[in-house]
């Protein structure tokens, strides 16, 4: 059995005319109108249950907590194969990050959206859930991964590297896991695995989480923001530096100064791909993790202290 959790997003929007691309309103339609519409899943044995309702662009720790303890049940139960979450595009990626390091299942996880809505007149999503379950199906699947536009990503690599098309996510050092060609998985990778944190990590109240906040390097970039953080109480902050994780003078001379004072930093890159790397004297690197999910990934180490 595949189950098949509903978070809402574009997959599951509407616009009043089928024409209309752009000015839909997302998370309109129940996991169930989703599978309704493929006749294609009539034959499997799947299950459908809805977690949440949100456009993405408005997904928050709660929602990742109930999404995480949802997944975590249905993966414990013995006749379930694998899992498949729909999510709306715009911070798949950083959902998909977080499944990854808390549960690290050895069931697949498969998450997938869509550009366009489902009312649109060549809806994307339909093919996406098809392909979704084919790949949480795949015998010898597991972790977190992302099923999209026909390429299977790897949560940690995976992220949206374009705002229109259908094929709007990359994986960042072209590694990709899998491709579904005509229904059929071919596996290209490995399968993702890690060791899991688990949900008591992530089990204190929304409101009790770190504030983790993400400052960018540019031209003429100062301190001040990172001044405003730290009169707002941050416990972390994101750099998201240029090229090798660089930073302005006034930017990194405000980051020390709130290091110093008990902030946790980290420095990402603005790129959109490739790490940044740990050298003597600078501020400690988020690797190859992009900013959002370096976010994470200090929240997480955050929570465990």
């Amino acid at each position: 059995m595949i189950v098949i959790l509903g978070t809402g997003g574009t997959i599951a929007g509407t616009a009043q005319s089928a024409a209309d691309g752009v000015g839909y309103t997302a998370a309109q339609l129940r996991v169930e109108d989703l599978l309704a519409a493929v006749p294609t899943l009539a034959g499997r044995r799947l299950e459908a249950h809805q977690v949440a309702q949100v456009d993405s662009k408005d997904m928050d720790i709660a929602t990742w907590q109930a999404l995480a303890a949802a997944v975590r049940a249905q993966l414990d139960r013995p006749e379930v194969g694998g899992v498949v979450v729909t999510h709306g595009t715009d911070t798949l990626e950083e959902t998909a990050y977080l499944l990854h390091r808390v549960l690290a299942p050895a069931k697949p996880v498969v998450l997938t959206a869509a550009m366009r809505p489902a009312t649109a007149l060549v809806p994307d999503g339909p093919q996406n859930l098809v392909d979704a379950v084919q790949v949480a199906a795949t015998p010898g699947a597991s972790g977190v991964v992302v099923a999209f536009a026909g390429r299977v990503h790897d949560a940690v690599q995976v992220r949206k590297a374009h705002s229109y098309r259908v094929d709007a996510f990359e994986s960042t050092d072209g590694a990709l896991i899998a491709r579904v060609e005509e229904g059929a998985v071919r596996l290209l990778g490995r399968w993702p695995a890690g060791e899991a944190l688990g949900l008591a990590r992530i089990a204190a109240p929304a409101a009790d989480w770190p504030r983790v906040d993400i400052v960018l390097n540019h031209a003429g970039a100062d301190g001040r923001i990172v001044q405003a953080l730290l009169a707002a109480g941050v416990d972390g902050i994101v750099a998201a530096g240029t090229g090798n994780g660089t930073l302005a003078r006034p930017l990194e001379a405000a980051l020390r100064e709130a290091q110093a004072a008990g902030v946790c930093v980290l420095r990402s890159t603005r790129c959109d791909a490739g790490p940044v790397m740990e050298l003597p004297g600078l501020l400690p690197s988020a690797g190859a993790l992009s900013p959002v999910k370096a976010r994470i990934e200090l929240m997480l180490a955050l929570l465990a202290n």
